[in-house]
C-alpha cells in the first residue's frame, strides 16, 4: 500500500465525491488553508504548557476537520457536505465570553513573539483569517458554501486572538505594540 498514485502529477485532484478539479481551484485553496490551520494549531498545542489550552486546541483541530470536509465536498455530491452544527458556533461564543471575563480588555495592538505558544496561536489566527477569506471568495464566486463555515472561521479567529492574549497574560509577558509613554494618535480598535 502506498499513498503515491501519480493522479495529481498533472495538477488535478479529487474533491470528496470524486469530481476532478485543478489544484488551483478556489475550493481546494479553501480546504487546503483549513488543513494548514489544523496543522498550525497542532504546532501551538505541541509547544503549549497549559493543559486546558492544549485540550481546547485539540478540540478545535477536530472541529476543523468537519469544516474542511464541508468545503472539500463537491457540489451535487450524492452524500452532500457535512453540515456544521450551530452548536459549534455557540461553543466558540461561550469560550470567548469565558476568556473575556477572566482578562482585562486589550489596551493596544499586540506584537506576537513574547511567548512561543501564544505566537503559534497568533499564526493560527492569521491562517484562520486567510481560510475565512478563501471561503468568502468561494461563496462570492457562486459556489455552494455552508454559511456556518464562514461564521465559524470568523468566530474562531476571534477566539484564537483572545487565547493568545490569555497565554501571554498567564506567562506574565507584555506584547503591547506601544510603550506606556509612547504618544498614541489613535486608540486601540478591534477592527483589522
Amino acid at each position: 500500500m502506498t499513498i503515491v498514485t501519480g493522479r495529481g502529477d498533472g495538477g488535478q485532484t479529487d474533491l470528496a465525491g470524486g469530481v476532478r478539479v485543478s489544484k488551483a481551484d478556489l475550493r481546494v485553496e479553501c480546504y487546503g488553508t483549513v488543513d494548514e490551520l489544523i496543522s498550525q494549531l497542532g504546532v501551538a498545542r505541541a509547544i503549549c504548557g497549559d493543559p486546558d489550552a492544549k485540550s481546547a486546541l485539540k478540540q478545535l483541530q477536530k472541529a476543523l476537520f468537519r469544516v474542511g470536509a464541508s468545503v472539500a465536498t463537491a457540489p451535487g455530491s450524492d452524500s452532500g457536505p457535512p453540515e456544521i452544527d450551530p452548536s459549534r458556533l455557540r461553543d466558540l461564543d461561550a469560550r470567548i465570553r469565558s476568556l473575556e471575563a477572566g482578562m482585562p480588555g486589550p489596551a493596544d495592538w499586540t506584537v506576537a513573539g513574547e511567548d512561543a505558544a501564544a505566537a503559534a496561536v497568533d499564526v493560527g489566527r492569521a491562517v484562520c483569517r486567510r481560510a475565512e477569506r478563501a471561503a468568502v471568495r468561494l461563496a462570492d464566486a457562486g459556489e455552494d458554501v455552508d454559511p456556518m463555515v464562514i461564521a465559524y472561521l470568523n468566530r474562531l479567529s476571534d477566539y484564537l486572538w483572545l487565547a493568545a492574549r490569555k497565554l501571554e497574560t498567564d506567562a506574565g509577558v507584555d506584547s503591547r505594540l506601544r510603550d506606556d509613554d509612547a504618544p498614541s494618535t489613535k486608540p486601540w480598535s478591534p477592527a483589522w
